[in-house]
């Protein structure tokens, strides 16, 4: 995958180190703490653990996104000549040091005008200012990241400061190496795939696709693309695997039916988005939801499955269960039984 989701920072560690073996959650801490991984903003705004030595490609790729008017009504939104004052205020401030978000507000509004800090963004029991929506604007053209938390509070930094260097990559060298990485993470795949999976325009993904080295397959739903010569992938085999909430494959896999089929659907989708419970795949197939609830070291993991495993694939959950302690860095104990919360639980 070209990125985990960082929606929820515990669950992006484990989708880190489930793919890394012999790693933890401790291994993905460090790696943001020594810079190898940024946080930062994905497709769709959301927020997204990335390689530091992708970061320039990442940003070069989502930075050519077309923008479209947003969901905020008209008295709201930023204007484009506005967008870019923010953008300019808020890389230069950070050049400057690592800031809260509230500290931002000041700084913003200072180098920019009154209208930024106009306080109509909803936001949870109150109001953000109207700067803000361009926050992850602000990401995806280089001029923020996350920086390191602040007791309770996150931090934004511009990635110039760790790397004087850093620019983001000129749209014909990210372009092909974000779709080759897309297709490789979630082919075969079609242009609607690609255009749902960043919320832009159905044109703009088939330009791209246009424009890569793919080859067409077929598949149950007719025609798809892969890279070309990638379509041999590993045979699934009897597989078992927990993915916590948010995990890139559940949630960038289409079309979304076949990975969440008959119970799945209304079992573990809110609302079709995936994402919102942590599942148990089998066979690449859900066929499961999980929970876990931890005491000290001592980590409760109930898992839900509407699947007749059979002794094999129960071994391999066990292995899951055991694996998932050692990310934690605890000591699980598997129960089969209903998955009583709700998601994000």
């Amino acid at each position: 995958m070209h990125a985990a989701h960082a929606q929820v920072m515990s669950a992006a560690e484990v989708s880190v180190a489930i793919r890394l073996p012999g790693s933890t959650r401790r291994t993905v801490r460090e790696a943001l703490a020594d810079g190898s991984l940024t946080k930062t903003f994905g497709p769709r705004g959301t927020l997204h653990l990335v390689p530091t030595r992708d970061l320039a490609l990442w940003v070069g790729a989502l930075g050519n996104v077309p923008r479209g008017a947003g969901s905020f009504p008209a008295d709201v939104r930023l204007t484009e000549a506005q967008a870019a004052e923010v953008v300019a205020a808020v890389g230069e401030t950070l050049l400057e040091g690592q800031l809260t978000a509230d500290e931002l507000d000041a700084e913003v509004v200072a180098r920019t005008g009154s209208w930024a800090g106009d306080l109509v963004m909803p936001a949870f029991q109150g109001f953000w200012p109207r700067w803000r929506q361009a926050v992850a604007r602000c990401a995806h053209e280089g001029v923020l990241v996350f920086g390191v938390d602040r007791g309770r509070k996150v931090t934004y930094t511009n990635p110039r400061l760790r790397d004087p260097a850093f620019a983001p990559a000129p749209p014909e060298v990210a372009e092909p190496w974000f779709v080759a990485g897309y297709l490789h993470a979630y082919g075969p795949a079609t242009p609607a795939d690609l255009a749902r999976w960043n919320a832009a325009p159905l044109s703009w993904a088939r330009a791209l696709l246009d424009a890569a080295t793919t080859q067409e397959v077929d598949v149950d739903r007719g025609r798809a693309l892969v890279n070309a010569g990638d379509t041999a992938p590993e045979p699934l085999g009897r597989s078992v695997r927990l993915l916590p909430y948010f995990d890139a494959l559940g949630v960038g896999f289409a079309p979304r039916e076949e990975m969440f089929p008959g119970r799945a659907w209304a079992r573990a989708l809110a609302r079709t988005q995936a994402g919102n419970y942590p599942v148990l795949l089998v066979d690449g197939v859900v066929r499961g939801v999980w929970h876990q609830r931890r005491s000290g070291r001592r980590i409760e993991v109930t898992v839900e499955t509407w699947a007749d495993l059979g002794p094999s694939r129960l071994r391999a959950l066990e292995a899951q269960v055991a694996r998932l302690g050692e990310i934690l860095e605890g000591a699980p104990r598997l129960t089969l039984g209903e998955v009583t919360v709700g998601p994000h639980a």
